[in-house]
């Protein structure tokens, strides 16, 4: 489980985080979202503790990402915005890379590979460099590599921006899977139509602060719009005018 309690995160004179707090919980896909500028990306930085926050709490598993960063890490499995693949690697080198940087033993590295590989139908790329890599191709290393320690919390950034309809399907089925073996998955996406496809509970930013944090459906009722990109625009139309 993943807390946020009244985070803040300043750069000079702008606010770019101002009291943000929400939980993503066990068992849920909950999504992040937000204009552009909204505070979105600074907030999922501060959650897998690449930026230190200004003032607030994050708390994963009950742990406090600013007393114990590295235990927080070895809870976290995060996709972030850049892939940043080693292109003259293979995938399996690619993975097996961050399996040792976690300290997994070589049977618990191999076992691994091959369980992500299966969930991920990565097998025809396993062992070709990754450079040529398609997108759908560099997303699907990026993720096994963030989730070869086998954490409980997962942070995918934008994991569907660029996939083709095949890709998309089975990224989609993926992240169903890490929901029903009970894990915390945090998504962050601009594509409504996943987005309401997905998840249980979604968080809106804008202008820094959480301005709905709810279900699809009761967004949508609240708002009273038919679908989940209306219901966006409307909320966060009041705060600040702006559409993703």
């Amino acid at each position: 489980m993943i807390q946020v309690r009244d985070l803040h995160k300043a750069f000079g004179a702008i606010r770019a985080v101002d009291g943000v707090s929400f939980a993503a919980r066990d068992g849920e896909i909950t999504g992040l979202l937000g204009p552009n500028g909204a505070g979105k990306t600074t907030t999922l930085r501060m959650l897998y503790t690449l930026m230190k926050p200004d003032a607030g709490v994050v708390l994963v598993d009950g742990i406090d990402a600013a007393m114990d960063p590295l235990a927080v890490r070895r809870r976290l499995g995060v996709l972030p915005d850049a892939r940043g693949l080693y292109k003259r690697l293979t995938a399996r080198e690619n993975i097996d890379y961050f399996a040792r940087l976690h300290a997994l033993n070589a049977a618990t590295r191999t076992a691994r590979i091959e369980a992500l590989a299966g969930a991920l139908d990565m097998a025809d790329i396993l062992d070709r460099p990754a450079e040529g890599f398609s997108q759908g191709q560099r997303v699907k290393t990026a993720i096994a590599r963030a989730l070869v320690h086998d954490p409980r919390n997962v942070i995918l950034d934008e994991p569907i921006n660029g996939l083709d309809v095949m890709a998309t399907r089975s990224m989609r089925t993926f992240m169903r899977h890490l929901k029903d073996e009970g894990r915390c998955v945090l998504f962050s996406s601009h594509i409504m139509q996943e987005v309401g496809a997905l998840c249980d509970r979604i968080v809106v930013i804008a202008r820094g602060r959480v301005v709905a944090d709810d279900s699809p459906a009761a967004l949508r009722a609240q708002t009273g719009t038919a679908n989940l990109e209306d219901a966006f625009v409307k909320i966060i139309g009041s705060e600040e005018g702006l559409v993703a």
